[in-house]
């Protein structure tokens, strides 16, 4: 077993011993889709691209990458991004 294996296990039985949210203890994005409408994306790191077919986001665990048509940038804050448009995918590259 790999020691980053071992770390991940330990923080989630402090995270349940403790009930802290998955997304902080194991430092992994929050999303939040409404509909096919707005999706919420909560601690990420940066938008990589952004058109109004595609938006990349980076998250510690990788990239999130929403797809559809008309997509725009609602909302940008230090540690969450809001995305409207008509979503057609989401998926974690």
């Amino acid at each position: 077993m790999a020691w980053s294996d071992v770390r991940r296990k330990a923080r989630r039985a402090v995270a349940d011993i403790f009930e802290i949210p998955g997304e902080v203890a194991l430092d992994l994005p929050k999303i939040v889709l409404l509909g096919n409408v707005q999706v919420f994306i909560e601690n990420h790191r940066g938008i990589v691209e952004y058109t109004n077919e595609v938006v990349r986001v980076v998250v510690p665990s990788g990239e999130v990458s929403v797809h559809g048509q008309g997509l725009i940038l609602r909302n940008i804050q230090k540690d969450e991004i809001c995305v409207e448009g008509e979503i057609e995918s989401l998926s974690f590259v």
